[in-house]
């Protein structure tokens, strides 16, 4: 029905029956609001042809693989797809240390890796950040210790990491990174 109304081809009276008590017409203008909304998701004219769509997809997906090489993942949904953050905090600190020009620390072993002490227990926070620097072989910076907490980046930690190295309990490099 739906193929017949857009080609603009009149309906013999079967067709009508089945249009309208299929509510064809309503099943219609849900289809064209949802492709609307999905070009207006992607940036997109409404309307494209299937060909111009599928043009794009390809060179979006191009895009995508380059990102994720680069090492950005763009998950809908971190809680499933990657539960413990791990791709996130990965890709976080590579992109921290291509900033820096810094070696990579290696990843910390998924048996190392914890939950990140609430925002409410500071001293807890204080505390596991302090044993992370203190088992550490070599300086760190804020993304190779958030590596070692699900749900915690660099922006959680690095706070933690300068009440450290002001108490004196951490030292601080030049380049920004902390020693135990």
């Amino acid at each position: 029905m739906l193929e017949a109304l857009r080609s603009g081809d009149a309906l013999n009276d079967k067709q009508r029956d089945v249009h309208d008590r299929g509510l064809v017409g309503v099943l219609r203008a849900l289809h064209d609001d949802l492709d609307a909304a999905v070009a207006d998701a992607y940036g997109w004219p409404v309307g494209l042809e299937d060909e111009a769509i599928l043009a794009r997809l390809v060179a979006l997906n191009a895009e995508r693989a380059a990102e994720e090489a680069r090492g950005r993942i763009r998950y809908l949904r971190p809680e499933f797809q990657d539960p413990d953050g791990a791709a996130a905090r990965a890709a976080e600190a590579k992109r921290q240390r291509s900033l820096t020009g810094e070696a990579a620390a290696p990843p910390p072993p998924a048996a190392a890796v914890r939950k990140w002490p609430a925002m409410s227990d500071p001293v807890a926070q204080y505390r596991a950040v302090r044993g992370v620097l203190a088992a550490a072989d070599r300086p760190l910076a804020p993304a190779d210790v958030a590596a070692f907490f699900q749900g915690a980046g660099p922006a959680k930690v690095a706070p933690v990491l300068e009440v450290l190295a002001d108490l004196g309990h951490a030292g601080r490099t030049d380049d920004g990174r902390y020693t135990g």
